[in-house]
């Protein structure tokens, strides 16, 4: 999994309440269990007109944003269906953080397992981050997970929280079968020890 520690960029600001997994990563997309691939599925609603052409207004498609690699985004974030591939779309697309005041559990989980960080804040702190994403290119903002902070593009900066073993994961670049490996010396150790106590086995 990819680490994460600091992230300076544009912010793309998308505020719109209840983004489900479905507008996220619309069905027609989930024939795949690969992690790549499936940015160009990303909000495809959005994105794209029913001809397949770009629909020019949505956020993504405008020139300041195309290599957003945050997402400022309105209340309930990742609600409905437990897809994986959400994480996984935002991630192929190139978004390494979400900032929020809340999200569906389960896609809140599934974004630390993918390398994926998403943030709370206050409904008075989103107002100050969607302002500052809406000045486009003008306008950097600075994730920093070590100190858990995001700076804005004016100097402001605000903390926020996050469980201590999800922020180890994600600095460390630990998934599931990472934090396994990690224990890889124990894991030998007995698999040497049941061998030679019971080599029937």
């Amino acid at each position: 999994m990819k680490k994460f520690s600091r992230l300076s960029g544009v912010a793309a600001p998308l505020p719109i309440v209840n983004v489900d997994t479905d507008m996220i990563i619309p069905k027609d997309y989930l024939k795949t269990i690969k992690r790549t691939g499936l940015g160009k599925g990303l909000f495809a609603e959005m994105r794209f007109k029913d001809d397949g052409s770009k629909n020019e207004d949505f956020v993504l498609n405008k020139p300041a944003y195309e290599n957003a690699q945050i997402l400022v985004a309105g209340d309930n974030f990742g609600c409905g269906s437990s897809r994986e591939h959400a994480p996984w779309a935002l991630m192929d697309y190139g978004i390494r953080c979400v900032i929020s005041t809340s999200f569906a559990d389960i896609f809140y989980n599934n974004s630390f397992k993918n390398g994926l960080l998403p943030i709370v804040v206050s409904q008075e702190e989103l107002d100050l981050l969607m302002d500052d994403a809406s000045r486009g290119a003008n306008a950097t903002i600075t994730v920093d997970l070590v100190t858990q902070e995001i700076h804005g593009p004016d100097g402001g900066v605000i903390k926020f929280d996050i469980d201590p073993f999800k922020k180890h994961c994600l600095l460390n670049g630990l998934d599931d079968i990472g934090l396994t490996m990690e224990k890889d010396h124990h894991i030998d150790r007995h698999e040497g020890h049941i061998s030679n106590h019971r080599p029937w086995h």
